[in-house]
Order: C-alpha cells, then structure tokens, then sequence
C-alpha cells in the first residue's frame, strides 16, 4: 500500500512539474507588429553528426526580417560560432520571402544546411499564421 501511494504521489509530482514547464509558443505577436517565431517545435533539421536540433529565434517586422538567433544546441562550438557570426547577421533586413539567398558557412556545411532548414520553417510557419 505504501508503494501504491509513494507511486502515485511520484505521478502527480511529474506531472505538476510537466504543468510548469510549458513549451514556448511557435510563434508570438509583439507590439509594433513584431513577430517572433521559434522554431524548437517545428523544424526537426539536424546538424554535424545528427546530434540535436539546432534551433533559431526569428524576428520579423513588415516581412522583413529583424534579427536571427540560435537557442542552445549540439553542434560543435568552434563551427557553430562562425555561422552564429558569419552567416546569422546576413539575415537582418531581408526580405522574410528572400530568406533563401543567404549563403552558408564554408566549413560549416551541416551546420548552415540545419539553419536554412529552420529558416524555411519559419517561414512557412509566419506564412500560415501571421
């Protein structure tokens, strides 16, 4: 009996900690039509020996695109850094439907293919919903 309640009270334990830790929305609306679109739900795209997603933070106002982040990842740091330097900050002030014509990293191939893979998602995705 005391096993049936320990197991019981571990459930529900579980599931109020499940509770608090909702998920961030895809996508989020801010003042002055600003658009925020994660992309941890949406784009299942892998990076350098498929360890994990690599997910982004895509800010777009007026169909333009604001800024690019990358959330925490697998990917290995010193190459990841070149594309969170070299090819991210390509993105601001273009065009949202010209997301494609950025270029990826040389060296970094895996890496930039996962990117534009969550960029096309994001897109995709402000499409539908916006």
């Amino acid at each position: 009996m005391k096993q049936l309640i320990l197991i019981c009270a571990m459930m529900i334990a579980s599931g109020a900690a499940m509770a608090q830790d909702k998920p961030e929305p895809v996508m989020t609306k801010e003042k002055g039509g600003t658009y925020v679109i994660r992309t941890e739900t949406i784009c299942d795209a892998l990076g350098y020996k498929k360890l994990g997603k690599v997910p982004l933070v895509v800010t777009v106002k007026k169909d333009k695109i604001v800024s690019v982040e990358a959330l925490p990842n697998k990917e290995t740091p010193k190459y990841f850094l070149r594309v969170a330097n070299d090819m991210l900050p390509k993105y601001a002030g273009v065009k949202f439907a010209d997301h494609a014509t950025i270029d990826g990293v040389t060296g970094a191939t895996l890496s930039s293919n996962a990117v534009k893979e969550n960029m096309k998602a994001a897109f995709e995705y402000y499409k539908k919903n916006k």
